[in-house]
């Protein structure tokens, strides 16, 4: 007997925006959670005095077009404040630089050889002329648009960082188009998908805006011009949405799954160790390649799509620092792309209150390899700080390592993302490895939105 109208498996920030929007569309929703709290890689808390969040961010596409203030908009009985990103810089010895934004930028960027500039210039303008006239890049490698014969090992360093941070992969498995998404080249939106009618209309103003994405390369807006901060810290987003779901939505933390009940292809509901529920639909916002283990009879050709799935561990190292330590004097973020490279963010320049009075709170942020051992890449990890920043040993109050998955499936050209529905009637994905639009939270809003233009829900709030 139906209990729920949705089980939703998983209470990270994907399964909690769709615990939202279904609860708000009128149904009865069941979240269930296998840790003590909710929020996953969308949480603060404190160490030491110092509020941390669970790894840097930064969040994107907050101005119209974006999933996730279309969510806040539609749904949020409170909006989170949240600040200008700020900017990004890369640090050399000399200190920090802008990161480049345009053709005139990358010409002019003399932390490079000269003729390496010129390379990366020539292929960035074929690149996105090929992109306006219909090519799709989803498939090109970075690597594979560059002339490596005749590239120095600095330049190779260098993009392989930025591939890393915006794919956490390689520039041999990040393709072109997640370079120009991520350097804010190429706009992404849900207009297409929230759009009931005007659909030439649509597709007539994407042609417009590919040209006008070339012009970008000689005129472009800052990397971070539509990127933000939440004020209050990533648990200010979760907290929104916990405040907004209506009484008709259950959470059970401590509560762990074992197995999706299907009958005849179809999902019915949900085992976990100690209950039986059943609903009409499950929302499966877990990691979308561990299917296979709460679901026997996948179809084999989708089980092995799963397996296809690569991920990515990352390393942040938050320092809390006295105020005497003057490298952090900056709203925003910066990349270190020499040996370990990192990307580092002041995060109590946002707000004061997140580091005790008259210090500061910096993340740093490692792409780590997982066949390393978890201690040797901390060690390695903070030798590279102290070797970057000398003298910042003498003025470290706090330390503090968290080692996560950011995303539940990475981006890279040879890899696989799950889609919002699956071989299993009523059975659908949410989440980072559902949607490979964007990073973080807005892509895992992404999904939702897909959920949302499939299951052809209406807010009642």
């Amino acid at each position: 007997m139906k209990e729920y109208d949705s089980i939703v498996v998983g209470g990270g920030i994907s399964g909690l925006l769709s615990a939202l929007v279904l609860s708000k569309a009128g149904e009865k929703v069941l979240v269930l959670e296998k840790n003590n709290i909710v929020g996953n890689n969308c949480i603060s808390y404190m160490v030491g005095g110092y509020q941390v969040d669970t790894g840097p961010h930064a969040i994107t596409q907050l101005r119209k077009g974006g999933p996730l203030i279309y969510l806040m908009e539609k749904y949020f009985d409170y909006m989170p404040v949240f600040m200008d990103y700020g900017d990004y810089f890369i640090r050399t010895e000399k200190g920090l630089r802008n990161v480049p934004t345009t053709l005139g930028g990358y010409l002019t960027m003399d932390i490079l050889p000269r003729k390496d500039r010129i390379m990366i210039a020539q292929a960035l303008a074929k690149m996105m002329v090929l992109w306006q006239f219909g090519t799709d890049l989803t498939k090109t490698s970075v690597h594979q648009c560059l002339p490596w014969d005749n590239l120095s090992a600095e330049t190779a360093d260098f993009i392989d960082t930025f591939c890393y941070f915006l794919s956490g992969r390689s520039m041999k498995e990040t393709s072109v188009h997640r370079m120009f998404v991520g350097g804010g080249f190429v706009e992404e939106s849900i207009q297409k998908e929230i759009a009931d009618k005007k659909i030439q209309y649509l597709n007539q103003y994407e042609d417009v805006k590919k040209v006008s994405y070339v012009s970008r390369l000689l005129n472009n807006k800052k990397v971070s011009y539509n990127q933000f901060y939440p004020r209050d810290g990533l648990k200010a987003i979760v907290n929104a949405i916990l405040y907004s779901l209506p009484v008709t939505a259950e959470i059970k933390t401590n509560t762990v799954v074992e197995e999706i009940i299907t009958e005849n292809d179809t999902a019915k509901g949900v085992l976990t160790k100690g209950n039986t529920y059943y609903s009409e639909k499950i929302i499966y916002s877990a990691f979308a390649r561990d299917l296979p283990k709460y679901i026997k009879e996948l179809p084999e050709h989708y089980a092995s799509g799963l397996e296809k799935i690569k991920q990515s561990k990352t390393l942040t190292i938050w320092l809390g620092l006295n105020g005497e330590f003057n490298d952090f004097n900056y709203v925003g973020g910066e990349v270190w792309y020499r040996k370990k490279a990192f990307w580092a963010m002041p995060t109590s320049n946002y707000n004061r209150d997140f580091a005790p009075a008259g210090k500061k709170l910096v993340g740093f942020m490692f792409s780590i390899d997982e066949k390393n051992n978890v201690e040797s890449e901390k060690r390695d990890a903070f030798e590279t700080i102290l070797r970057v920043y000398p003298g910042i040993d003498k003025h470290i109050d706090m330390t503090h390592y968290q080692v996560t998955t950011p995303e539940k499936a990475a981006v890279s050209i040879d890899g696989f993302i799950g889609d919002t529905k699956t071989p299993i009637k009523n059975l659908y994905l949410v989440g980072t490895d559902a949607d490979d639009r964007s990073m973080g939270v807005t892509r895992a809003a992404y999904s939702v939105v897909k959920l949302i233009k499939i299951l052809k829900l209406i807010s009642k709030g």
